[in-house]
């Protein structure tokens, strides 16, 4: 049985944070209505890539009930309101202000049924002066500093999927299983709310620290990492990238000793210590460099298992699906089947119900649970 059989779910969501949020709950059991507008979450329109539907709209989307309401009639919204009471959870990402511009005001819904748990998604958080703002993914990628820490020496870069929109998600859903338990024991919902911008700064908290406390935020290093060495992408003989990670002392004389045979090293005063070996990065790094690049890299993997040394090949995108530690789970789209990466810990609808939903395809079926009024 699933943890969350039996909770209803209304989401007036578009996009990926909200929905992400949502995706979640549906893995947990939850029955979950995705309320759309006559054209649909404009996430359907983002790309055709996946048998003619968007990448993103069948990640998020999978076991949902789609339902047309158009919001711009009062009978809609009447009915929404009907729904809304009826659910046990309402999430909605909607521009600050419309909800209650159509008369659907939190307060008052969470007065006339004390259950309700309610999460407001927006970019901003209520008590900024920001709130009222549109924002985005990359907007706030930029915004929050990320991409300041994100790139090459050269420039900064984006982070290559939604990170911000999917913490947002994560810590939305996280506080919805919260207030379910809560509700479990006092019998009271909650008005919940998150932010893009409060979840990607709870993210860069590291970094914050350094820059707040110690000095400074991180450079941009690549695919290294700023505060350890030796910690980035060196190459072998054959040209194989690959990530090596040193995290403490026992792992250096290891490398030292049995990875690149250059026991020298340990005696060296430019390499005593981590924040030693930081500070004289150049010296490291090549050492390190000029030693794997006469191995092949079936050599390398051969003597950095031995030694117990973490590493990872840089792979792209084409290898993942290939790769033997990679699980997926079968989602249909329309008449076709696919394959999507599986949630960890999560469980999982059974096939019959793991279907990406048609624009309204449960619209009759939603509303036929409203009374006659």
């Amino acid at each position: 049985m699933s943890f969350l059989e039996g909770i209803k779910v209304i989401s007036l969501e578009q996009a990926v944070a909200a929905p992400a949020c949502s995706m979640r709950l549906v893995q947990a059991g939850a029955e979950v209505v995705k309320i759309e507008r006559p054209e649909g979450d404009f996430a359907r329109g983002y790309d055709t890539a996946v048998a003619g539907k968007s990448s993103y709209f069948v990640w998020l989307n999978a076991g949902k009930k789609s339902a047309v309401l158009d919001l711009r009639r009062s009978d809609q919204v009447a009915l929404l309101s009907r729904l809304i009471v009826q659910s046990d959870v309402l999430i909605q990402n909607l521009k600050p202000g419309a909800l209650a511009k159509l008369g659907l005001e939190l307060d008052a819904l969470h007065a006339e049924h004390p259950r309700l748990i309610s999460m407001s998604i927006s970019g901003f958080a209520e008590d900024g002066p920001g709130h009222h703002r549109k924002a985005y993914d990359l907007l706030m990628q930029a915004e929050s500093g990320l991409s300041a820490i994100t790139g090459s020496h050269h420039a900064a870069g984006r982070v290559g999927v939604s990170l911000v929109d999917i913490a947002t998600g994560q810590f939305a859903y996280e506080a919805i299983l919260g207030a379910l338990i809560q509700r479990g024991q006092n019998g009271r919902g909650a008005k919940l709310s998150v932010s893009l911008f409060d979840a990607v700064a709870q993210w860069l908290a590291v970094p914050y620290l350094l820059d707040r406390y110690g000095g400074a935020a991180p450079e941009r290093v690549g695919l290294a990492h700023p505060g350890i060495c030796p910690y980035g992408v060196f190459t072998a003989q054959c040209g194989q990238d690959f990530v090596l990670s040193v995290q403490n002392e026992r792992e250096w004389g290891r490398l030292c000793e049995m990875g690149i045979a250059r026991a020298d090293l340990l005696d060296d005063e430019r390499c005593a210590d981590n924040q030693t070996r930081v500070a004289n990065r150049d010296f490291v790094d090549d050492a390190v460099r000029d030693a794997v690049a006469k191995l092949a890299y079936t050599e390398v993997q051969e003597r950095f298992e031995q030694a117990d040394l973490a590493f990872a090949p840089v792979n792209n995108i084409n290898n993942l699906k290939s790769h033997s530690d990679f699980h997926t789970v079968p989602v249909t789209v329309g008449e076709t089947t696919v394959e999507l990466p599986r949630v960890p810990g999560a469980p999982w609808l059974p096939d019959s119900l793991n279907r990406v939903p048609e624009l309204g395809a449960h619209t009759q079926e939603i509303l036929a649970r409203v009374p006659k009024s």
